[in-house]
């Protein structure tokens, strides 16, 4: 609805006053122009105008009026007949939703609607995006699927607080489906509530709430389609907005639908076999020669029935165990058979007998129910497993009496196109040739049994198995669908045309994958002619799935048993001896891995660097290098972490990225590194030490995170080494050229080849952490790809990544620092301690503080050394002087003592006294030696002391004692016999 403000019109019907000045126009009619409101002012009040439909084509337009206030609005089945200003009732035929609109013919795109094409990726400008738009599909409006952005939008004006309401469908996560609202002050949808759940059914509703005012509504779709595969478009439906003050007129009913009385807030579908023509009050019977489908515009011939219009199904068993055959016409029935050549409905009620149960059921009250957990059957009664074994679960249908519990049959909005045949299921005829007739098949999950698996069985986590058969006149095809849901998934694998009975099987690698889909298309043409083409499903098995039921059981592993299994378990880190019940404890260091030989091989041993102490991990440990130690404390780096690859960019040049995510330090006590799919309703998540997902990026989707298709990288630890090679995991130097002379370190995770095996990597996917030092790097995250593989991995199967920190580094010791020692200045020496360069280690010990201490200068010691030197001299040279002389006074005395024993050498004299008397002068008796020179008294000195003279002293109460003329007799006796004896 336009408006205009006063001014505005003011100046418009001044304009047209002077067009009629210079021309003569003739006076206008009703038909010539329409009302409309101004805008409403600051009290609320507006004034209604009459506007032209086409300029300068006549004049005389009526004056403004006074308008109703802006509160007013018009119930529902009521329009606002602006000549009057009153709320009128709809018509028959018609319908108003009074403060709503409604959009739900999609022949042509409503008024005020717009849509275009656009190119989200800055990279590729020259795109040509513009027939990338919503299209209108007569019942529905279609999304693009080319690699463009489509955008659909429309403007409405609320007077009072309101609701948005409509049906999609979204079926497929390659395209990216948003719907969001922008207010009046540029303001747009929360980014958390603006994407559309992928649809899990035929068509999702979708409500909101509108703000008062002015609101634009955008639906906006982007599709990334990364393996070139076609897409699946989103579909628009049943738009209806409240809140608007009135609608100026009433919408007709639509062909097949009609209202009956005045004032009809919507239209009611013609049942089937009647029809109704574009504002119909009544639907018109068909010819009894014609048919109509419900919702029809017209009718058409009833063809001559055939054997394909109708179908046979079997009765639940009775209280005899009988059942019976029952033919029915598929409806809505629109075949005749009165014309010629046309058939009848077979008799129904013959009884036959029923089918006995499916494996792992027994019968009870005519219906078959499941074993109870531990128990197996063959379809008759249940039995316990013996001891020592424990069932093998799953699903195993081959008798069909009825649709199980966890199937479903539909052709979109119909229910039932596959039924129960005994022996088979099959597809009914009938519905258009070109519907898909989709089977579908759900379960909660696997689990792999604790029993020994074959080497070639290590990759299944469960297998499906069914057989079938198709019988085709046309180009049918039958399509066999595995994923998330029914609405989710990919095509497996598809047969066309006819199929002799024949078996396929499916392996199971993911617990994501839980919803499977059979679905037949008898042709792609728009033709009803081969609805007797049909599919046939004689059986379906399933194995290893959560709350399954089993038809065998087989003996328990010797290993140690997981929780939930039936088996006997063992505690964390035991192993079941020769399947005898005992558990015996594997030895330290080792650890149990289900996917290794039983017994006691089942204990593996840690890898390097690595045990199985539950308070410890491979964050702190140390390793020898030429004959060096180094110690690490990865401990900063424990967090998870989280990095994007290069950009990658699709067939169209759009953009996205792989994202991973890293947790060193795995599950234990710890979270671990997720990736998630956000996209679908499953929301999948990924959970181990290292995994991936594909992200696109934020500007696609405003301030939110894309992410889709997660998978693991490596969920079990193998070691931490500095080796490239560990247990056929490598990683090459070449991948990640060294910069320093310190050795990396490496982390390696794996996937167990029981656990995750894809057609590529036989062995599994693993992963190689390369830990680089890098003291220069403070973030902690610094993580890189090769340059040669920008998505992490060359072969799709081992991942590499450098992860470059400062918390790389060795712990810091005494070697990694040295000390620089400064001159003693005015008493003070300094000590300082510095990082050798390049520095290579972080943490670890710090850089000990300055030391300052008392020192002496070189002054001092030279004066001190002179001084000790000099005293020293004059010390030892008195010390010769004084033994000098007296030994030339003990000489003296001797000689003269010699000379009174009368030559007799070994006689002397008999002594007077044995001292010096007192006041007797001994230097009487001196020979006088001062009349040698100084020189000649060392000589003499010298001679003497070579000669071995010995002067003897004798200590008496601290006085010395010389011979002299009068020794005492006894003395001299003694003195004697020494000299004597010596000659001798």
């Amino acid at each position: 609805m336009q408006r205009g403000l006063i001014t505005h019109l003011s100046h418009f019907v001044l304009g047209l006053v002077l067009a009629q000045a210079s021309a003569d126009l003739p006076m206008c009619k009703e038909s010539d122009y329409h009302f409309e409101y101004t805008e409403c002012d600051v009290l609320g009040s507006r004034w209604r105008v009459a506007v032209p439909n086409k300029a300068d084509t006549c004049t005389g337009l009526p004056d403004p009026v006074k308008g109703t206030q802006c509160t007013f609005s018009c119930s529902n089945g009521e329009f606002l007949d602006m000549q009057s200003q009153q709320c009128q009732k709809c018509a028959a035929g018609t319908y108003s939703l009074g403060t709503g609109v409604a959009f739900d013919e999609w022949d042509d795109l409503p008024a005020g609607f717009v849509t275009q094409g656009m190119t989200m990726n800055e990279g590729n400008a020259h795109t040509d995006c513009s027939n990338s738009t919503w299209t209108p599909k007569g019942d529905y409006v279609a999304s693009n699927t080319d690699e463009c952005t489509a955008m659909l939008s429309y403007a409405v004006s609320l007077k009072k607080p309101g609701v948005l309401a409509f049906e999609y469908f979204y079926p497929d996560n390659s395209i990216y489906f948003e719907f969001f609202i922008q207010n009046d002050q540029c303001q747009s949808t929360d980014s958390e509530s603006r994407w559309m759940k992928i649809s899990d059914n035929n068509w999702s509703q979708h409500r909101v709430e509108l703000n008062k005012g002015n609101n634009v509504l955008y639906w906006r779709t982007t599709t990334y389609a990364l393996q070139g595969s076609a897409v699946k478009p989103v579909l628009l439906r049943n738009i209806r907005i409240s809140g608007v003050a009135y609608t100026s007129e009433c919408f007709h009913c639509k062909p097949g639908t009609h209202s009956a009385e005045q004032g009809s807030a919507h239209c009611s579908p013609c049942p089937a076999d009647t029809f109704s023509n574009k504002g119909a009050t009544v639907c018109h019977e068909c010819e009894k020669d014609k048919y109509a489908e419900a919702g029809s515009g017209s009718c058409k011939p009833r063809p001559a029935c055939t054997n394909s219009d109708y179908f046979y199904t079997h009765t639940p068993c009775d209280s005899e165990g009988k059942t019976q055959l029952m033919y029915k016409w598929i409806e809505p029935k629109i075949c005749s058979e009165t014309v010629e050549g046309a058939v009848k409905l077979p008799a129904s009620g013959e009884k036959q007998t029923c089918p006995p149960c499916n494996p792992g059921f027994f019968v009870s009250n005519s219906t078959c129910e499941p074993c109870t957990n531990g128990s197996f059957s063959n379809g008759t009664v249940c039995t316990k497993c013996p001891v020592g074994t424990e069932p093998v679960v799953g699903f195993e249908y081959k008798w069909w009496n009825k649709m199980p519990t966890n199937m479903r049959s539909s052709v979109f909005h119909q229910e039932f196109t596959w039924e129960v045949a005994g022996e088979y299921i099959y597809t009914t005829p009938g519905n258009q040739d070109t519907d898909f007739l989709m089977l579908t098949l759900s379960v909660p999950g696997y689990r792999l049994p604790q029993s020994a698996v074959k080497d070639s069985e290590r990759s299944e986590l469960s297998r499906i198995t069914f057989v079938f058969e198709t019988k085709c006149t046309a180009d049918c095809r039958f399509y066999f669908l595995a994923g998330y849901n029914q609405w989710n998934n990919e095509v497996v694998e598809h047969w066309t045309g006819s199929n002799r009975k024949q078996s396929y099987s499916y392996v199971i690698q993911s617990n994501s994958t839980v919803g499977f889909t059979w679905t037949f298309q008898r042709t792609q043409e728009l033709k009803k002619k081969f609805s007797a083409d049909v599919a046939k499903i004689y059986s379906i098995s399933i194995t290893n799935v959560i709350g399954g039921v089993a038809s065998q059981c087989r003996r328990c592993p010797l290993m140690s048993v997981k929780a939930g299994s039936a088996c006997v378990p063992c505690p964390p880190g035991h192993y079941m001896v020769n399947g005898s019940g005992a558990c015996q404890s594997c030895l330290p260091n080792t650890f149990i891995r289900a996917d290794q030989p039983v017994g006691e091989a089942a204990c593996i041993q840690c890898g390097p660097n690595t045990k199985t102490n539950k308070k410890s991990n491979y964050s702190v440990f140390s390793f020898t290098q030429v004959e060096k130690t180094f110690r690490y404390n990865f401990s900063p780096l424990a967090n998870v972490t989280g990095f994007h690859s290069s950009p990658r960019f699709t067939i169209k040049g759009l953009r996205y990225f792989q994202r991973f995510s890293v947790g060193l330090c795995g599950t234990e006590s710890r979270i671990p590194a997720s990736c998630v799919d956000n996209v679908t309703q499953s929301g999948r998540e990924v959970r181990g030490y290292v995994c991936q997902s594909t992200v696109v990026p934020s500007d696609i989707r405003s301030q939110s995170v894309v992410s889709s298709q997660p998978f693991l990288v490596g969920d079990s630890l193998i070691g931490a080494t500095t080796k490239t090679t560990l247990d056929s995991i490598s990683s090459p130097d070449s991948l990640f050229p060294a910069a320093s002379g310190l050795p990396d370190l490496f982390i390696y995770f794996l996937i167990p080849q029981s656990s995750d095996t894809t057609q590529a990597c036989k062995k599994g996917r693993s992963a190689a952490i390369r830990l680089r030092c890098n003291p220069s790097v403070t973030a902690k995250d610094h993580i890189t790809l090769p340059s040669n593989c920008s998505e992490g991995t060359c072969d799709g199967c081992t991942f590499h990544f450098l992860w470059q920190s400062q918390h790389a580094c060795p712990l810091c010791t005494k070697n990694h620092y040295r000390e620089i020692v400064s001159a003693c200045i005015q008493g003070i020496q300094r000590t300082t301690y510095v990082w050798q360069h390049p520095l290579q280690c972080y943490g670890g010990e710090s850089l000990p503080a300055q030391k300052v201490s008392a020192c002496v200068t070189l002054d001092f010691w030279l004066k001190f050394g002179v001084s000790t030197g000099t005293i020293a001299a004059v010390l030892l040279i008195s010390i010769s002087c004084y033994f000098w002389k007296k030994t030339r006074k003990l000489q003296y005395k001797y000689s003269k003592l010699m000379m009174s024993s009368g030559g007799k050498e070994c006689e002397l004299p008999a002594v007077d006294s044995c001292a010096i008397m007192e006041g007797e002068d001994a230097e009487d008796d001196l020979m006088d030696l001062t009349k040698k020179s100084f020189f000649t008294k060392i000589k003499s000195f010298s001679r003497e002391v070579s000669n071995s003279f010995i002067p003897l002293f004798f200590s008496s109460g601290g006085n010395d004692i010389m011979w002299s003329r009068s020794c005492d007799l006894e003395l001299t006796h003694f003195l004697k016999r020494c000299f004597c004896n010596k000659k001798k």
